[in-house]
């Protein structure tokens, strides 16, 4: 790959040994230097004025906000300040913000991809965090009401007599590019638009390794056994919260018997079928591959790839 995948350019320090200092905290969300990306409905505010970026705010901009309540999450330090994501929802037209030079809210996905890497990975992490805690505003184990905790990354249970915590969660799908001498195989959903072809993918269950997990989503899906399961790279996928394990895998039988609950269909792609395919993406051609912003197209890109080496 010639540069980062869309998601994974992610540059914060973290600074986790911060999280659970109330006094810093309410010290830097105060900061002049301070930033802050406003997420509107998990739509995030961008700049359209010259090259898309994130349209990162001061704390003036964002303060009625955070004095309502609304959920505030520390991302981490870059450029020596403290970066924030907070949920504006509450405004309920986007585009009557409190100051009139603000942008306009894009969904993750349209943008992403025409971001700098810093900032798409910046978004990977503020949208995922800010759904999850839109999905666990009650407790799992007895269902009273949570309260956000360690500046976004846990919440604990209001009830005294349950105070459990919950942690942010991150799902593992294995993607994987299987291959078969000078062929591949490659699936569509029945989500995917007509056409769209992909990597096959699942998630990982527990108590189940990336290699394991690999062979029976395969099997599982097409009916295809594979072995010698390598691991290529990783993408986070903030839909609402995924990591994306991009794998290759050798195909040890080629006859495909497709699970239709999983698959629309599959097929094998000869490595000159694939160039169209990824010649296509990101076009109404049919058939095409993913987008270039999918790992699954990356993983097709460097399977073609190794007949240059």
């Amino acid at each position: 790959m010639t540069k980062p995948l869309v998601f994974t350019g992610n540059r914060f320090d973290r600074a986790a040994q911060y999280r659970a200092d109330a006094t810093w905290m309410a010290e830097k969300q105060q900061d002049p230097t301070s930033r802050y990306v406003p997420i509107h409905n998990l739509k995030a505010l961008i700049d359209l004025t010259d090259r898309p970026a994130i349209d990162w705010r001061g704390y003036a901009d964002v303060k009625e906000f955070i004095e309502a309540g609304a959920t505030l999450i520390f991302l981490g330090i870059a450029d020596f300040a403290c970066h924030f994501a907070i949920d504006v929802s509450s405004l309920e037209n986007p585009r009557a913000v409190p100051n009139s030079d603000w942008g306009k809210f894009i969904d993750v996905r349209n943008i992403s991809a025409q971001l700098r890497p810093g900032e798409a990975g910046a978004l990977a992490q503020a949208r995922s965090m800010i759904a999850w805690h839109d999905n666990h505003q009650f407790c799992a184990k007895c269902g009273a009401k949570t309260d956000l905790h360690d500046a976004g990354y846990s919440r604990i249970c209001s009830s005294e007599s349950c105070k459990a915590q919950h942690f942010p969660r991150t799902d593992p799908v294995a993607i994987m590019m299987v291959v078969r001498d000078d062929k591949c195989l490659m699936g569509r959903g029945h989500n995917f638009p007509p056409g769209q072809f992909s990597c096959l993918a699942g998630f990982i269950e527990p108590g189940e390794t990336i290699e394991q997990g690999v062979k029976r989503e395969v099997l599982e899906e097409t009916g295809v056994k594979v072995e010698n399961v390598t691991y290529h790279s990783s993408q986070p996928w903030p839909y609402p919260s995924s990591l994306m394990i991009g794998c290759f895998c050798e195909a040890v039988t080629e006859d495909i018997t497709i699970d239709p609950i999983e698959l629309a269909e599959a097929h094998w792609f000869s490595k000159d079928e694939v160039r169209e395919l990824l010649a296509r993406a990101g076009t109404p051609e049919t058939p095409r591959a993913s987008p270039p912003l999918a790992i699954a197209h990356q993983l097709a890109l460097a399977w073609l790839a190794e007949d240059k080496n």
